[in-house]
């Protein structure tokens, strides 16, 4: 288990510990709360209206405020900024965002309490080159940014100033590719190059960061990133973020995704929820994430897993048989509980049914769910062929239509049948599993398990529930399900997102229900079940917008242009388009997508697939226009 280790426990709610490091009087890690924080999108050198957008930002809840400093000037003005906020009564530290610059680092290091400094392009180059590196090369390189990286070590240690060295998935260099790929691996190395340049230095003021648009590569990358810490005896704190996660709900779900499922183990000490809106939007939702966590901790126990079959630093499937359309090589399905609703043509409709009477067909769209719950009521009409009914056993037992129902049974109803049908079985609690019941799962290929949790540290309980399936060889199919009480809807896709995103991202579940006691979101339950499994690209059933938070960088109104970009190519079902407001993550976070719309200058945006640029610095009236011409020449065109 030691080289598999990334936490302090797998079933136990514990805070990964790591080092205390102050900025500016508020301190990060160690017994500290989890911090949470936001970026400024106002231009740096226009000091009133980022100052303005900073308070809004610490009044929404923000601990730190980032603010980027893409050149010498904007990190001198960081000094009127700083002056500024302390003149109107704020002390909330900031925090220099720095890339390309180093000697805008030098300079941030003296007026801020925290500079972020990215290795893949602060001492490095990416312009996708291939090319082979010995190993004596390499350490020269090694040295080249040493001798670079050094003198805003020794800045940072004179003035007190804390840095994190943050990796982005998107900006690894061509050295770094070269000789990882494109893997979580590169990911890591590239941070600890620089943290070892750090401790040569005896600075240890570090918080670090492995952030990607990607949530399956971002969870593998802190968990590779903690157990590499460990074996080098290292507990520096973590700062989460899904970066360019997106807006709306996509944005919502994929953050919960990926901050939650590393929260989940105790790991993370600040977070920041990179939403493209304005970044005081993005602090309510911060602290619904992190609030969660104060009330994880009065978990009941749950005992702890001594080996796990799961290799948490590679995504892998869990492997089981097909029952029905569930479990196997299918994807991931959706089901919608319908149990409070009267079926009508209407109800149908909302969740992507709609029956055309004129030539009497069922119309299906992109995300229409694959099954419903329907409890114990009558179904009363008539029912497109591909929709799976659910119902509870008892009604099943008395219906006369059979076979095109599916019961739901309880673990004591399971005991004692033994009908050779299809059947869902409902599972609650880990302490109902008995070595009865593994005896009859063995022996049953018409089952799906649809497993559940009240314990207040539920995935964990889930977990240890797979876990116990694995060692016992038992490839049973599993829904995994919630309900949920008296939630407002962001709430609910924040904890749904968590329950489901934290087991699917291990490659566990064939399938999601939730269950509300509230009638007003189930409509809007499936479009959230459907995003869930998108932003665990676990079943791909819409267009995916990988958008950047905007920033001082960005010239252009990423938000509006987002919106135009999502207007004309939503309806490109399984594509992945980037919409990012500067070069700085963008070429390389574009790798992970099919097309990408990049910010280049004032009005002026550049086109790529994949990471290869098409068309430079077109002017950005045309460049929608132009992004459908790339879209179409590529054959990747449907028409609406």
């Amino acid at each position: 288990m030691s080289h598999l280790k990334y936490c302090a426990s797998l079933t136990k709610y514990q805070r990964f510990k790591t080092r205390e490091v102050c900025i500016g009087g508020v301190s990060l890690g160690g017994n500290n709360p989890i911090r949470i924080q936001s970026m400024t999108t106002t231009n740096t050198m226009d000091t009133e209206n980022t100052v303005k957008q900073s308070i809004r930002m610490i009044e929404a809840g923000s601990e730190f405020v980032r603010i980027t400093a893409p050149s010498i000037n904007e990190a001198k003005n960081l000094k009127n900024i700083k002056q500024s906020l302390k003149s109107k009564g704020y002390s909330t530290p900031l925090i220099a965002d720095i890339h390309f610059t180093p000697n805008a680092a030098l300079i941030a290091a003296e007026i801020v309490q925290k500079v972020r400094i990215n290795p893949g392009n602060y001492a490095d180059k990416k312009n996708f080159k291939k090319f082979e590196i010995t190993d004596s090369e390499y350490n020269l390189e090694l040295e080249r940014i040493y001798d670079k990286f050094s003198p805003l070590v020794k800045i940072c240690k004179e003035n007190g100033t804390a840095m994190r060295i943050g990796t982005n998935h998107g900006s690894l260099s061509d050295r770094i590719m070269n000789r990882y790929g494109d893997t979580p691996e590169g990911m890591v190395e590239s941070a600890m190059e620089f943290i070892r340049v750090c401790e040569s230095h005896n600075f240890y003021d570090i918080v670090l960061s492995m952030k990607s648009s990607n949530p399956i590569i971002m969870v593998n990358a802190y968990r590779l990133l903690v157990n590499k810490m460990i074996l080098e005896n290292m507990n520096y704190p973590l700062h989460l973020g899904v970066t360019e996660a997106g807006d709306g709900l996509e944005g919502r779900v994929k953050s919960s995704i990926g901050i939650g499922a590393l929260l989940e183990d105790g790991l993370g000490d600040t977070i920041r929820v990179s939403l493209t809106e304005e970044p005081e939007y993005e602090l309510p939702v911060a602290k619904k994430i992190v609030d969660r966590y104060y009330e994880i901790k009065k978990h009941a126990n749950i005992p702890e897993i001594s080996n796990y079959p799961i290799n948490p630093f590679s995504y892998s499937k869990r492997k089981t048989f097909s029952v029905l359309n569930l479990g196997g090589d299918n994807i991931p399905r959706v089901c919608i509980d319908l149990s409070e609703h009267q079926l009508s043509y209407d109800v149908l409709k909302k969740i992507g049914y709609t029956y055309a009477a004129n030539i009497d067909k069922w119309i299906l769209n992109d995300i229409a769910c694959d099954y419903i719950h329907i409890g114990s009521n009558e179904v009363g009409i008539s029912l497109p062929p591909s929709l799976g009914v659910i119902c509870d056993y008892s009604f099943w037992s008395k219906s006369k239509d059979k076979l095109n129902l599916i019961p739901e049974m309880t673990l004591k109803e399971y005991s004692t049948f033994n009908e050779s049908v299809f059947k869902f079985v409902y599972m609650l609690s880990l302490n109902e599993l008995t070595d009865d019941l593994f005896e009859k799962f063995k022996n049953d290929s018409k089952v799906v398990v649809i497993l559940d949790s009240q314990n207040k540290h539920g995935v964990s309980e889930n977990r240890r529930v797979f876990v116990e399936f694995m060692n016992e060889n038992l490839n049973i199919p599993v829904i995994l399900s919630r309900y949920y009480k008296s939630y407002d809807f962001e709430s609910l896709c924040i904890s749904s997102s968590i329950d489901f995103g934290t087991l699917l991202l291990d490659g566990l579940g064939d399938g999601l229900l939730v269950s509300l006691d509230l009638l007003t979101h189930t409509y809007e339950l499936n479009e959230l079940l459907f995003s869930i499994l998108q932003g665990t690209r676990t079943r791909i059933s819409k267009t995916e917008f990988i958008s950047c938070p905007s920033c001082g960088r960005t010239q252009f109104d990423l938000q509006e242009t987002t919106a135009m970009v999502r207007e004309k190519t939503s309806h490109l079902k399984g594509l992945k388009i980037a919409v990012m407001g500067c070069i700085v993550n963008g070429p390389g976070e574009m790798a992970d997508a099919d097309y990408g719309y990049v910010g280049t200058g004032v009005n002026k945006v550049s086109l790529y697939k994949g990471h290869d640029l098409v068309k430079r610095n077109i002017d950005s009236k045309n460049s929608i226009d132009e992004l459908i011409k790339l879209i179409k020449k590529n054959n990747d065109w449907i028409n609406p």
